[in-house]
């Protein structure tokens, strides 16, 4: 049987005779919304749905990366829509616009040191050894920060890209993020604008006349426009990669959700495939989700408070019976 004790920032779980305590990820991100400790049913039961499962499908959202330092959208609050007029930009003003890119390469390139250093938290560490376990079959993230593929983990689809990667828009060419910072300290050697807030994208908040003389580099092989290898808001993520998501989960036993509203269709599609499938879901999140009507397992909590002390079914039935 499960049960928490609350102290402070310390969150502790029992299960039998083994108690084992972990540091709210509250603490330590001003991006994680107000959470009241898990219910302890609730966790019993997503246990049980974790340990029955032999081939997991896991989506994550930004509710797992806000515990790593990284703000999100939604979230009540401490979303960057609460706090703030500003919005991403557009893929079709991104490509339309030198002012709109120029803007932006400056922003990214002030940012870029902060965001490119955030690393994974426990949740995402968790979901990894769960993949070397060979329980996880695949994971599906929204976010674009990278931190799964710094946990390790493998068996990963990036839904929306990833920040880590440019492409150029003419000749498809993908090169690291962390080359173009070097290009643009090349080109803007004396250029040190002080930045104000963090956006979920690496993106930053700079006025029109801190930008107005920074230089953004060309692809070095075709001169076409450079451009983060993510889906910006307007864009849509091609069928084929979709498909091949879909293809993954036809091979998966049930689907886990983790960190996600999944108020983007971009991502609920993928909740009302596994319904489709007749998968059965579980859903751990702070607030609601737009499938929530589709779980037969929902937690309400922190990943990092609830996924590592989520055991597998070997690690269970030892616990179990000792």
């Amino acid at each position: 049987m499960w049960k928490n004790v609350s102290k402070g920032s310390k969150v502790f779980w029992r299960i039998n005779n083994v108690t084992c305590s972990h540091k709210s990820h509250l603490a330590l991100s001003e991006y994680v919304p107000a959470c009241p400790a898990p219910n302890p049913h609730q966790v019993e039961q997503l246990q049980d749905f974790v340990s029955r499962s032999r081939r997991l499908f896991v989506m994550t959202g930004a509710g797992i990366s806000t515990e790593s330092g990284i703000p999100d959208y939604r979230s009540e609050g401490v979303g960057l829509y609460s706090r703030t007029e500003r919005r991403p930009i557009q893929h079709a003003v991104f490509v339309k616009s030198q002012a709109a890119r120029q803007r932006y390469w400056a922003r990214n390139f002030v940012g870029w040191p902060q965001f490119s250093s955030h690393k994974p938290n426990a949740a995402h560490e968790t979901l990894c050894k769960w993949e070397r376990a060979g329980r996880l079959h695949w994971l599906v993230t929204q976010n674009v920060d990278a931190l799964h593929t710094k946990a390790g983990q493998c068996r990963l689809s990036e839904l929306h890209g990833c920040t880590h990667r440019v492409i150029c828009l003419g000749c498809q060419t993908v090169t690291k993020r962390s080359e173009l910072q070097e290009r643009f300290l090349i080109l803007n050697p004396s250029w040190n604008e002080q930045a104000h807030g963090l956006a979920p994208d690496g993106d930053v908040f700079l006025t029109d006349e801190q930008v107005a003389n920074f230089q953004v580099p060309a692809c070095t092989k075709c001169g076409g426009i450079l451009k983060p290898q993510v889906t910006f808001f307007g864009d849509t993520v091609s069928r084929g990669f979709v498909f091949s998501i879909y293809e993954q989960m036809n091979q998966a036993d049930a689907v886990l959700v983790v960190g996600s509203s999944l108020q983007v269709y971009s991502g609920y599609r993928f909740a009302l495939k596994a319904q489709e499938l007749h998968l059965p879901i579980a859903i751990l999140n702070i607030g609601p989700t737009r499938a929530d009507h589709l779980a037969t397992v929902k937690v309400i909590g922190r990943c990092g408070d609830v996924l590592p002390h989520i055991l597998l079914r070997d690690q269970w039935q030892e616990e179990s019976q000792s």
